[in-house]
């Protein structure tokens, strides 16, 4: 038997065809980021980080489509978060959720990167184009980006454009992922777990803290060792779980309380949205409110709060020859501007009401205080 005979038998037998990758070094060169977008991203990053350590008292919002299919519907919306967000900068420190990457439980649409034009078609060229022509455009109006990380080889792509990144429910056990939070440039967050444990955030964020080499890849394509340095702004997220929410106060000192076994800093984002209104957009709004009042009491450890938001509420689906309602999420059901609008404002006076107490910042030595 022959070597590529051999080769032929045991190689790629479930694979249908290859189609070649732009490197991210094209891309970049073909798409790159100015000077002035840089600026946002650094800027965004940094303000990110001082809202997680409480050097900021501010509270970290991101908030947009659950996953972005719509390029145009997305600049939109964009530009009216940057208004909002210039208008409410002294309280909140916005980020906009723009996510390209949709984890799947079983199957469904896995977003833009991977299926830009919404037929199955696999067209990933176009769509990391797509996707980082979006940030680009996001960045020229001033509005930081926050995404979620679930291929390990796309942040070599657009990680340069963003400010706030996360792993998902399903990824954060994950070592892949774990060690690619602990080489990525921004703040990462780690939400729990889709049954609702905490604990496996926590043990995520300390394993993204601490050095770690393993396989990727280089910006110019080639496969390589990555050694990182670890990652000490990453941070838990609570989005609730099996149908139950994790955004009480309850919950969140016993969060809190998980943070500090570890001997890690005590801050954590609440996500209003998935478990914690039980899948439904119209539940956002409470469960927003009831952070809140956390806020206003006082809580200084709670750093930020998730929103899924678009243009339009609710949810639709693809339907092949049915054109899609402009602005309406086609996984996620999310909240409509006008709510959003009405939640951010909420949110702002609950930072002034935290503010007016003296909580919100950290002091040297200091646990924040949990309400």
């Amino acid at each position: 038997m022959t070597p590529t005979r051999h080769l032929q038998q045991v190689r790629d037998l479930r694979i249908e065809r290859t189609v070649p990758l732009a490197t991210p070094a094209e891309l970049l060169t073909e798409l790159p980021l100015s000077d002035d977008q840089a600026e946002v991203v650094l800027r965004g990053r940094s303000e990110v980080k001082a809202v997680l350590d409480r050097a900021d008292d501010r509270l970290l919002v991101v908030v947009g489509p659950c996953s972005v299919h719509d390029v145009e519907a997305a600049c939109e919306y964009a530009g009216r978060l940057a208004a909002r967000s210039a208008e409410l900068r002294e309280d909140l420190c916005i980020a906009m959720r723009v996510y390209f990457e949709k984890p799947r439980t079983t199957t469904g649409w896995k977003g833009m990167i991977t299926d830009p034009h919404l037929d199955g078609s696999g067209d990933v060229n176009t769509g990391v184009r797509m996707a980082r022509g979006l940030l680009l455009d996001v960045l020229a109006l001033g509005v930081p980006v926050g995404v979620e990380w679930l291929d390990p080889v796309t942040p070599q792509y657009i990680s340069d454009t963003v400010a706030w990144g996360a792993i998902g429910a399903r990824t954060v056990e994950s070592q892949t992922h774990r060690q690619l939070g602990s080489g990525l440039s921004m703040p990462v967050g780690f939400k729990n777990r889709t049954d609702g444990n905490v604990q496996v955030a926590v043990d995520a964020v300390r394993a993204a803290a601490v050095p770690h080499a393993f396989a990727g890849v280089h910006v110019s394509g080639r496969p390589a060792i990555l050694h990182t340095r670890g990652n000490p702004d990453c941070h838990i997220i609570l989005r609730g779980g099996s149908g139950a929410p994790n955004y009480g106060a309850g919950d969140v000192s016993s969060a809190l309380a998980k943070l500090r076994a570890a001997n890690l800093p005590e801050r954590l984002v609440i996500d209003a949205s998935h478990d914690n209104s039980k899948k439904d957009h119209e539940q956002q709004p409470a469960a927003a409110a009831d952070v809140a009042t956390q806020v206003a009491a006082g809580n200084g450890a709670i750093a930020g709060v998730m929103l899924e938001s678009f243009l339009v509420a609710g949810r639709q689906d693809p339907e092949a020859g049915t054109p899609l309602r402009y602005g309406q999420s086609i996984t996620d059901a999310c909240m409509d501007w006008d709510t959003t609008s009405e939640v951010l404002e909420q949110l702002a006076t609950a930072v002034q009401a935290r503010r007016a107490r003296g909580g919100g910042l950290a002091r040297p030595g200091a646990i924040p205080s949990t309400g």
